[in-house]
């Protein structure tokens, strides 16, 4: 990891608190001009000290090591879950406010627009030195993960009525710290993820990609016979379909529960269940949508055959039955078979336009 110091003096709308840019690799790999157009911004207007970390764990090194600086990470949103995740696993996460220049294509840094955050680098960047620290509700689950922007069951996009939070192809997928993959990520039936840590900032093996080609081959391979020897793998295409073929729904049984009041029971199947912090009617910032503080989660249980979706608002909500997936922000969980998610209000904040 490499460090170095803008010289420059903060800036007064920083509150006169120095500031440390962590720069994701993955951003200065995949636009290295938006990195440089943030960065030059940033130095111009605080006292910066950048940090380039190479892996998983010179990231926690520098956030770790930050002092009184304020943390800016300059990425996309798998480098936003891992700073928040690295914070609240050090219990520091409610007493440092972070900072955000999104990098990266529209689909990564999806989470990062639905939170408020501008996406341009340069008006991203003008937002950490002078915008204002907004408190931002989280959900936390009984294995101590969290979600910042939502959840949904099953993990794949198998029903177009939830908001988008950054769903990753499998060549962009990572697994992070704690073990879970990025969306897109085969898992494993343990939960592990297909792709390492190491990966993710670009230090791959030379025999990963050879390998994940000869999975891929083998798996196009024996997806006839599959279909020969019984019923169809869930979510393949239906019998005589494309490669562009629709993906059938899936029916899940599942028990949902949102603050003890039961909303799906398992003798009824359900098309998907999606939790997010619930914003309120009014929520906006700079023009654009935020996830306010409102202590309440919404959750919308989907039925099969267009049936209109039941929506509820609690605190705590408690999904159980086979053993599921879950996708939590980009990240996959599971399977498990019962998971509760509970809002914290305020929980952390993140530093966006002011409103005027």
């Amino acid at each position: 990891m490499s460090a170095q110091s803008s010289g420059h003096s903060p800036a007064e709308s920083v509150r006169g608190c120095p500031l440390l840019v962590v720069i994701d690799p993955v951003a200065r790999r995949t636009d290295g001009e938006s990195v440089r157009i943030a960065k030059d911004v940033l130095c111009a207007g605080a006292g910066a000290k950048i940090c380039l970390p190479a892996g998983p764990e010179e990231f926690a090194q520098a956030l770790a090591r930050r002092g009184r600086r304020r943390p800016v990470v300059i990425g996309d949103d798998r480098a936003l879950l891992r700073a928040v995740g690295l914070l609240h696993k050090g219990r520091e996460l409610a007493g440092v406010p972070l900072s955000l220049v999104p990098v990266g294509p529209p689909e990564a840094v999806a989470l990062s627009r639905t939170l408020g955050v501008p996406t341009d680098a340069v008006a991203a960047a003008r937002t950490v030195l002078d915008g204002g620290e907004r408190p931002m509700d989280l959900l936390t689950d009984d294995s101590d993960g969290i979600v910042l922007g939502g959840l949904r069951i099953p993990c794949g996009d198998t029903f177009g009525a939830l908001p988008e939070y950054g769903a990753y192809g499998a060549s962009g997928a990572a697994a992070e710290p704690d073990g879970r993959a990025a969306c897109g990520a085969p898992v494993a039936d343990g939960g592990g993820a297909d792709l390492d840590a190491e990966a993710e900032f670009g230090h791959r093996s030379w025999w990963k990609p050879a390998a994940r080609t000869a999975r891929t081959a083998l798996s196009l391979l024996a997806a006839p016979t599959a279909g020969l020897r019984g019923a169809p793998r869930p979510g393949a295409p239906e019998a005589g379909a494309g490669r562009r073929g629709r993906v059938p729904a899936q029916r899940l049984r599942l028990r949902v529960e949102a603050d003890g009041a039961l909303l799906a029971d398992l003798d009824r199947p359900v098309r998907g269940v999606s939790v997010v912090p619930w914003a309120g009617d009014d929520a906006a910032v700079g023009g654009g949508p935020a996830r306010l503080p409102g202590g309440l989660a919404e959750v919308v249980v989907h039925w099969p055959g267009g049936e209109r979706p039941l929506r509820a608002r609690a605190r705590a909500v408690t999904v159980s039955g086979a053993d599921f997936h879950y996708r939590a922000d980009a990240l996959v969980g599971g399977p498990v078979r019962t998971r509760t998610w509970t809002v914290q209000p305020g929980a952390w904040r993140l530093q966006l336009p002011r409103q005027g």
